[in-house]
């Protein structure tokens, strides 16, 4: 059987380093759905919601279920480093010819971990007592453990090191995570290409760097990736998706969450496999939102509705899965300034988080009929949202497949259009440092990938 061809990029030490970043990834995921799907347990209502002796059962108050889901994300805005070092790192150590694939991985172990809670959550949401979610919860502490005790194993990135003065080391480590995948000429070209960059940087690595010249650019980039990846409301089926599917009533949420974390996985791997051959970008996700927004139109929704609903609520999240899922930690990574690079993502993932929490506390209380009473309708909002987004992505995002961290900072430098990304030769941005800022280069064309030790 024929080996993989992005294997040919990894040797052993890149590839535990991934695994274990990979890890960490997986954990945000186990905690995030535990968190949200034991909210649809019987008797988690029972524990925190209110007798409606109308339906004769317990439900969790919908103001109290919209704070419960959002202000904990206030906390997780407070302490940004869990997300940062999960991206920063792989990106920092692997190729430029698998950066989309191993970035993505991100993502994928975020729907990995759900999975595998959602399917604890499946088993002990049979329990009629507070086991039932307190079994979940209490697994929360295992991987966290399991990271702790191996994460001084992972490697430094040789662009750190160098940013440091510390060349041997650096030149060191990028041997060790390359050797074996790419011939010592290749190892030392892309050594060199590092020194080359950093020593024309003109940043100084301050806040205030973020918003001069070409800079503002990129960190309006950066902030407008992340702030779509929620405002096109991921929220509702991530955090909200198995309490709604229970209030529909056509089918068991547990199931529901594991059959579409698996079918996740599957979008997942369909978008890592050609993030790094066709580009980053997709949009299924505004058809599914506006389908399932104009499906909970009708009042009463009937039953055939209702399974519509949960139809299109499921496009909406693959779509979700195939686009701004893992592709915004990819655009994000490569955007920023070498040197601003830690500073944009950190504001980045701060504009995530904030807007995660600003669009989420509105669904819970809109889509209940003791407020606006909304319902699926709030798919139509969302799905204009995501209409707006899949047109600033296509006029404003750059394509930088194939690309190394230092040759898309020196294309932005030299002018080159957003939309000439793609098709621009930025190895000659290396091969003659002496353009002037704001100077482009004449010559474009397509990209060669660079050769792999075979």
């Amino acid at each position: 059987m024929r080996r993989p061809q992005f294997l040919a990029y990894f040797n052993t030490r890149l590839a535990l380093a991934c695994s274990l970043i990979a890890v960490s990834s997986f954990n945000y995921g186990f905690d995030n759905q535990g968190f949200a799907t034991t909210q649809a347990m019987d008797a988690f209502d029972k524990r925190f919601g209110d007798y409606n002796p109308g339906t004769k059962a317990y439900a969790l108050d919908p103001a109290w279920l919209s704070l419960f889901n959002s202000l904990n994300y206030i906390g997780f805005a407070a302490d940004l480093h869990y997300l940062l070092f999960s991206n920063t790192k792989v990106w920092c150590i692997v190729p430029a010819q698998v950066r989309g694939l191993a970035v993505g991985t991100y993502q994928f172990s975020i729907i990995l971990g759900g999975l595998i809670i959602n399917s604890i959550c499946r088993g002990t949401s049979k329990i009629q007592d507070d086991r039932a979610w307190r079994i979940p919860l209490g697994l929360f502490y295992i991987v966290p453990a399991i990271v702790l005790s191996l994460i001084w194993f992972v490697p430094e990135s040789p662009r750190w090191l160098l940013q440091k003065g510390r060349v041997e080391e650096s030149q060191a480590s990028l041997r060790q995570l390359r050797q074996g995948c790419f011939t010592p000429e290749q190892i030392h070209n892309e050594f060199r290409e590092l020194q080359t960059v950093l020593e024309q940087e003109v940043e100084n690595g301050h806040w205030v760097d973020l918003v001069k010249g070409v800079n503002l650019k990129r960190t309006a980039l950066v902030f407008m990736v992340n702030f779509f990846q929620q405002g096109t409301g991921q929220a509702f089926s991530s955090q909200y998706g198995a309490v709604y599917v229970k209030q529909l009533g056509t089918i068991n949420a547990f199931d529901m969450t594991i059959v579409l974390s698996l079918l996740n996985l599957v979008s997942i791997i369909g978008s890592l496999a050609y993030a790094d051959r066709v580009g980053r970008s997709s949009a299924v996700m505004a058809a599914g939102l506006l389908t399932m927004g104009g499906l909970g139109t009708p009042s009463p929704m009937t039953t055939d509705l209702k399974k519509g609903v949960v139809g299109m609520y499921v496009v909406m999240a693959l779509g979700f899965s195939l686009g701004w899922g893992p592709q915004t930690y990819v655009v994000a990574t490569e955007l920023p300034a070498l040197r601003l690079r830690d500073m944009t993502l950190q504001l980045g993932f701060f504009v995530n988080v904030i807007s995660k929490y600003v669009v989420f506390s509105p669904v819970i209380l809109s889509s209940d009929a003791e407020y606006a009473g909304l319902n699926s309708k709030v798919g139509l909002i969302f799905g204009a949202i995501a209409v707006i987004a899949f047109v600033c992505t296509f006029l404003f995002v750059p394509e930088c497949r194939g690309k190394t961290l230092e040759q898309i900072d020196l294309m932005f430098h030299s002018g080159v259009k957003l939309r000439d990304f793609g098709s621009y030769d930025a190895s000659t941005l290396i091969a003659e440092p002496e353009l002037k800022e704001g100077e482009v280069h004449s010559d474009t064309g397509k990209v060669e990938e660079n050769g792999v030790k075979q």
